[in-house]
């Protein structure tokens, strides 16, 4: 499994936001396509809200296949 960490400036960021930040989804509809089929967990659950606060220290994985860190980039 492909490991990456995700540097955000703000306190949260949305699930759909972050996929497009990370250049997994091209547009905000094609996230919404992901989070509905399931493909898309947010510490290891499937996530149901398409606009999900995500925080420094959760983990993403899409499709089984990529595993996203957020974490917060201190200023």
């Amino acid at each position: 499994m492909q490991k990456e960490n995700i540097e955000i400036t703000t306190e949260y960021i949305s699930l759909d936001k972050l996929l497009k930040f990370a250049g997994i989804a091209d547009t905000g509809g094609q996230a919404f396509m992901m989070i509905e089929e399931g493909i898309v967990l947010l510490n290891g659950a499937k996530v149901q809200e398409k606009r999900r606060k995500v925080y420094a220290g959760d983990v993403v994985t899409v499709d089984g296949q990529l595993q996203l860190t957020v974490v917060r980039e201190e200023k």
